[in-house]
């Protein structure tokens, strides 16, 4: 039995109140601020601490007026010896000021003059700090950043700069900061000791001090020890969140799948080459997974090409041997039935039933289907969401393979674990997108990672080329020719029809030029075409009736012809660079040498040329994915409003891949040695997950 808590789990610690209460409690925050820190999501003492500066400003303390240098920011302390005030309205006031050898002059435009006579009297000395310049070799400093009394201390010497929202200065915001940082109380320490030394972190308190209080550019640096520490907390609660998560999922009660085999060695022995090593580890590791006691979430993560339809049927498979069924869930009703192409020849070496199911079937074939599905003669099912709908019931469901996981809801999850019979099936989430790790694990670290990481050696190398847009026609004569001597090729458009908005070409009018340069050997698939259309275009173009496919990117994932060599991306500029590569990942899968032609639109802007030849330079979509990641940011790679991806004050998923990874290890490390968080490390975990307000984790701590 696990010992009592000493914190609550409902119960916020009360040494953290202080930073929970409203930022207006903060000296120096009056309504005005507090509205405009709200805009910046800082509404209490805490978001405060967690907002570190951007910027610094280095400012020299000049001890005499004739070591200037301008333009320079500098400190240094002068007498007031007379105002200038303006003659004519919009001219500025001017304060002359002296170290008694040189003057300095202090430039205001708009500013009251009684404020100013108050501020800089004459015959006072004061400490003035900004950017100097040279005026008609006059040195002046326009509306200084600090005025100050000789008595006060000087601004820093190297000076944090905050992000500011509009209606805040930078006063406001450190005078707040240091105000947060008076409050935030000694804690115990979360991170483990022997991490702590070697990576020459301080502690929480002082960690902050310092990042708030840096002494140069290094300690602005996410490199900097301070830094690298704060964001290694955001990581290390973001992961305990996930590792609890993962614990529950493996907690909850699973059935055993074991296989033995039989089947899966008829589909190797019917392959004309062998698995690659990347796909038998993959095959392994989910093998022990359905074979254990706890349910199955795990992740399958393959490059384009990589094999994971292979990997998906023998996973199937397993469930199938031991006595049960599989569905694999595709978004789209195209992928759903290319899927079942895909898996109808391995499903006939292995001598079991597959069948498909999607929204089109109606009538007795769907209720044939059913009753089937539920009597247990359908091994395995592959569908869209249709199969979420009540009336479709499964005799024993043990496996689910959900292909391109982010186009299913978490609900729709829910209900398909509930179609198993005695417990929730395994679950095994494909994704064609390669995603680099720091990110797959922040977004799906809550599951098991498998990654294809080899080409089976089949697939062959594309030949990618970027291409002026003015050399259209040249490139459609090569079209030619190619489909000519039998070739096959997809031209890509950005947008189905002609908007004012946007100059990219149409798919339409494409598809129109080119089926009168190639008449009946043109079809057109788009998006807001109806299916049964849609299909018959790409059934067209899969048997050969068709040579070219003119295409939205409804093509961009999953739609598989051999024969296919040629890709031609229209404004490729404007697409993403993973999109890129899943659009190039279309050819190259047959005996034929493929080639995919980038036509854009000159001139490219530095951002547009950097992806367009990154995607040139390589086919690892791994690479690709660490370049996009790094060009795009987090959020915009795999789409914020969808992803799943927390929002880190601090941390950065693009440069601090390696602690995530760390912080993943030490909180899954962590939790096997203390389950129920009750040594002085886990109650100062525990303090974390509030601090990070972690309420998912807090709630998970007790459950199961």
């Amino acid at each position: 039995m696990a010992a009592p808590d000493r914190i609550a789990p409902r119960g916020r610690p009360p040494i953290l109140f202080p930073l929970f209460a409203g930022v207006e409690t903060l000296p120096g925050i009056g309504p005005k601020a507090a509205a405009a820190l709200e805009a910046m999501a800082i509404t209490r003492p805490r978001d405060l601490l967690l907002t570190l500066p951007t910027g610094g400003v280095a400012r020299r303390s000049v001890a005499d007026l004739s070591d200037l240098r301008p333009p320079e920011i500098i400190t240094a302390t002068v007498t007031v010896t007379r105002h200038v005030v303006p003659a004519a309205r919009g001219r500025p006031h001017r304060v002359i000021c002296s170290d008694g050898a040189r003057d300095l002059v202090l430039v205001f435009f708009h500013a009251r003059r009684d404020w100013l006579e108050r501020e800089l009297p004459v015959g006072q000395k004061c400490i003035v700090s900004g950017k100097v310049e040279l005026f008609d070799g006059v040195a002046q400093i326009v509306h200084p950043d600090h005025i100050l009394p000789e008595t006060d201390a000087p601004p820093a010497g190297f000076e944090p700069v905050y992000p500011l929202s509009a209606g805040l200065t930078q006063r406001v915001l450190a005078r707040g900061a240091e105000a947060a940082l008076a409050r935030a109380p000694e804690l115990g320490e979360w991170i483990d000791p022997s991490l702590l030394r070697r990576e020459g972190w301080p502690n929480w308190r002082a960690a902050l001090q310092q990042a708030h209080a840096p002494h140069g550019p290094g300690d602005l640096a996410a490199s900097a020890p301070a830094r690298s520490r704060l964001a290694y907390d955001e990581l290390f609660a973001h992961q305990i969140t996930l590792a609890l998560a993962r614990r529950q999922n493996r907690r909850g009660k699973g059935r055993p799948s074991r296989g033995d085999d039989r089947l899966r060695r008829r589909v190797l022995q019917a392959l004309p080459w062998p698995p690659t090593g990347a796909q038998s580890r993959a095959v392994a590791e989910i093998a022990a997974d359905m074979a254990s006691d706890g349910r199955m979430n795990r992740l399958l993560q393959g490059d384009v090409g990589a094999g994971k339809t292979l990997v998906a049927m023998l996973a199937l498979l397993i469930a199938v041997e031991a006595g049960g069924q599989g569905v694999m869930m595709a978004p789209t009703e195209i992928l759903a039935r290319q899927h079942l192409r895909a898996l109808l020849p391995l499903a006939e070496a292995a001598g079991v039933r597959i069948e498909a199911l999607t929204g089109r079937d109606k009538g007795d074939a769907r209720a044939n289907i059913l009753a089937d599905l539920h009597a247990g003669r359908i091994d395995i099912l592959v569908g869209t969401h249709a199969v979420f709908q009540d009336e479709v019931r499964f005799a024993d469901l043990r496996l689910a393979v959900i292909d391109e996981q982010h186009r299913f809801g978490v609900a729709q999850r829910l209900k398909l674990s509930a179609k198993g019979t005695t417990a929730p099936p395994d679950v095994l989430v494909m994704t064609a997108t390669p995603i680099p790790r720091s990110l797959a694990l922040s977004q799906y670290g809550d599951l098991d990672l498998s990654v294809l990481d080899e080409k089976p050696p089949g697939r062959k190398p594309v030949t990618t080329v970027m291409l002026d847009d003015r050399r259209l026609d040249e490139i459609v004569e090569r079209v030619g020719v190619a489909i000519a001597g039998g070739a096959r090729a997809y031209w890509v458009c950005p947008l189905v029809e002609e908007s004012e908005l946007s100059d990219l070409t149409a798919a339409e009018a494409r598809f129109s030029a080119l089926r009168a340069r190639f008449g009946p050997a043109v079809r057109l698939v788009h998006g807001q075409m109806p299916p049964d259309e849609r299909d018959n275009a790409m059934a067209d173009f899969a048997a050969g009736r068709a040579q070219i496919l003119v295409a939205t990117t409804v093509i961009e994932v999953g739609v598989d012809v051999p024969e296919a060599s040629i890709m031609v991306i229209e404004r490729a500029e404007s697409f993403g660079l993973a999109q890129l590569h899943q659009l190039r990942g279309r050819v190259g899968r047959g005996q034929a040498a493929s080639s995919c032609v980038l036509m854009y639109q000159a001139p490219l802007s530095d951002t547009g040329s950097r992806r367009l030849q990154a995607l040139r330079d390589t086919e690892d979509g791994f690479r690709i994915a660490e370049v996009d990641l790094a060009m795009r940011g987090a959020g915009d790679l795999i789409g914020t409003a969808q992803s799943g991806l927390p929002r880190f004050r601090i941390a950065d998923l693009e440069r601090q891949a390696g602690l995530m990874q760390l912080a993943q290890s030490d909180a899954r490390a962590f939790l096997e040695r203390d389950p129920d968080m009750t040594s002085d490390r886990g109650q100062a975990v525990r303090a974390l997950l509030w601090l990070m307000e972690q309420d998912q984790a807090i709630r998970l701590i007790h459950t199961g």
